[in-house]
């Protein structure tokens, strides 16, 4: 199978060799990888033209944003103008950070998935990040049908349907509700283990607090599911903090009529959606 990946980079010289290596070792090779060297200030840049001497797979686009680092809309703005570099023969598409190690077999496996089941739209492994101690743990959501940020693969008719990736926070769930109300599948692969270099949300600008609550507005969550959501992350990552912020920016939102990312149709089948699974992990 053809695919072509996008790797957003703002300032990663400590990791951006490391997935750069793995995506050269891997037993199914991508069609052309982008790489959008976001307004780095660092040794991003020439690594990135290490690697296009090394490899003709690699190309590299340079583009200019805020030096924030806020999730959601610098990273796939990024993205989308990687993507309008790439043609329309390709079987899927991946956004991957620059901070990731993959499996060797990584996007074999992903093509073998795909190739299973003409209803796969979104497809991934499970992200470890490194202890103390030098072991690798398992770091994910509690919901495992969930394929994380940092190395999403969509099929063709998935990415068209969803029509590509939200410039917002919440863009990596955005996507898998909307695939799922076009009727596509969400697929995980537990054998398939990345290593995530920087743990989430690390160098994050503070301003992105009120941001996860702003998303669970604009996705048309309501006061009760957006409550929910928060206590269950204030709950793993024991912070308190998270459910004041949480509904603070949905607050805050909803105040400013922030417009919504998803119409009326679609925010009945996410509300419907998410209580069904509240139901589910209830009884």
């Amino acid at each position: 199978m053809r695919y072509y990946i996008i790797i957003p980079a703002h300032n990663e010289e400590q990791y951006i060799s490391k997935t750069l290596d793995s995506i050269l070792n891997q037993t199914l090779l991508p069609k052309e990888v982008v790489i959008v060297n976001d307004n780095s200030t660092d040794n991003t840049e020439t690594i990135i033209d290490s690697y296009i001497t090394l490899n003709s797979i690699f190309k590299k686009l340079n583009t200019s944003s805020s030096n924030l680092h806020m999730p959601g809309s610098k990273v796939i703005n990024a993205f989308n103008k990687g993507l309008n570099l790439l043609d329309e023969d390709y079987d899927f598409i991946v956004k991957l950070d620059a901070d990731i190690i993959l499996p060797l077999n990584y996007f074999e496996k992903i093509a073998s998935l795909l190739k299973k089941d003409s209803k796969a739209g979104i497809v991934g492994g499970f992200a470890y990040e490194e202890e103390p101690n030098g072991t690798w743990k398992l770091n994910h959501p509690m919901n495992k049908d969930h394929v994380r940020g940092a190395f999403k693969a969509y099929s063709k008719k998935c990415f068209k349907a969803i029509g590509g990736l939200k410039s917002a926070m919440g863009w990596d769930t955005i996507d898998e509700l909307l695939a799922q109300y076009h009727g596509f599948k969400i697929i995980t692969d537990n054998t398939l283990k990345a290593k995530h270099l920087r743990p989430t949300g690390n160098n994050y600008n503070k301003k992105a607090r009120l941001l996860q609550g702003k998303a669970m507005y604009t996705m048309r969550y309501g006061f009760i599911i957006t409550c929910i959501a928060s206590l269950k992350m204030a709950w793993k990552h024991k912070k308190g903090k998270i459910l004041v912020n949480n509904l603070s920016g949905f607050s805050n939102a909803k105040k400013e009529k922030t417009p919504y990312l998803v119409t009326k149709e679609e925010g009945v089948f996410i509300r419907n959606l998410r209580w069904e699974n509240i139901k589910e992990k209830l009884f």
